[in-house]
């Protein structure tokens, strides 16, 4: 049965209905979720060390939600998650609507990088069908595991039909987020994702859905972006903006051969004056800067403190520095010119 409105207008809620069984594949890539710690209170624990079948095997009722299969896509760590895995996660995805082996797709992820991952998808997969990534702060064997209930919601939400056309999302903790908007604010506390701006697409709670917004920029089908075949995306390097920052990591940046700089600026993306020389510097040589900011939230405007048109700057607007990174890395990729990557950062 579904239902819509209820008090609150702008509210959608939808359960499962039993007579329609939609499939629901999981992509195991490792992460916390397939963790093992020495004892269930352990802090300690080896993330990706649980088989993808066995994650499914430990949350009772997915059968209740959709016909789900498992497959061990990967088995790392999410801080050793790279663009060769994000290439082949998106074509791997890509493959299965496209044999419509699935209407769905849940990832289960790390959480360290699952922002990337996702953004990454959001940009590259091509289907208006969902793909939610799930995780856990706390490994499979801690007391109060968090990854069941957490994969629980990503199935229910991959296997809703009113989740298709929202891009890629991120499932956790009750809470349902935009792969764009959802960013990792606290190292250990479960609730550590957050929507800054943006607010959350909607919750996922016991398989009980509500959506309270769709995504407004480009996505998905109505992305230029592809993933590509399985290579080497263009080099771009993150440089942390501080007081007293050197130029020298520019040029160490450009020297070594990288094809971007993303700058962590401070405030509104902003960097010392040596700095900003170097960045000129590192334009005039060919490579794309773009002024991001390590705030964590708002708008990284052009021309507000810097001259960004007569330096080659491009701002990031909303997006934060590791995000940026992976918009510029596949804009790079697909040969845009400067004005062309500075309307991305605006429509994606």
């Amino acid at each position: 049965m579904s239902c819509r409105g209820g008090p609150d207008a702008w509210a959608r809620c939808s359960v499962r209905d039993e007579k329609i069984m939609t499939r629901v594949h999981i992509l195991g890539t490792g992460g916390t979720i397939a963790g093992q710690g020495a004892t269930d209170t352990s802090s300690s624990y080896r993330p990706g060390s649980v088989m993808i079948q066995q994650v499914i095997d430990s949350v009772p009722g997915l059968d209740q939600l959709a016909e789900v299969t498992g497959e061990q896509f990967a088995q790392v760590s999410s801080q050793d998650m790279n663009e060769l895995l994000w290439q082949g996660l998106a074509n791997r995805i890509d493959e299965l609507f496209e044999a419509e082996a699935a209407d769905g797709i849940v990832i289960t992820h790390g959480t360290d990088t699952a922002e990337e991952t996702g953004y990454f998808l959001h940009l590259t997969v091509k289907s208006s069908r969902p793909v939610v990534l799930t995780g856990s702060m706390r490994p499979a064997t801690s007391l109060s595991a968090d990854g069941p209930l957490n994969l629980y919601n990503a199935v229910s939400v991959a296997a809703d039909l009113e989740a298709r056309n929202r891009g890629v999302m991120l499932a956790i903790n009750d809470d349902l987020h935009s792969a764009r908007d959802v960013t990792k604010s606290s190292t250990t506390d479960v609730q550590t994702f957050i929507s800054p701006g943006a607010g959350l697409l909607g919750t996922a709670r016991l398989g009980r859905i509500r959506y309270y917004r769709r995504p407004v920029r480009r996505h998905t089908l109505n992305s230029i972006f592809t993933a590509g075949n399985e290579g080497r995306l263009p080099r771009v390097d993150v440089l942390y903006a501080h007081a007293g920052m050197s130029p020298d990591l520019v040029r160490a940046s450009v020297s070594l051969g990288t094809r971007g700089i993303v700058v962590a600026g401070v405030g509104n993306g902003n960097v010392p004056g040596p700095v900003v020389h170097a960045l000129r510097e590192a334009v005039e040589a060919g490579v794309r800067v773009v002024r991001s900011a390590r705030v964590g939230n708002g708008d990284v405007e052009r021309g507000v403190e810097l001259d960004d048109d007569a330096l080659g700057f491009v701002v990031s607007d909303q997006l934060n520095p590791q995000k940026s990174r992976v918009l510029l890395q596949l804009c790079l990729a697909h040969h845009l010119d400067s004005s062309a990557v500075q309307n991305a950062f605006y429509q994606y």
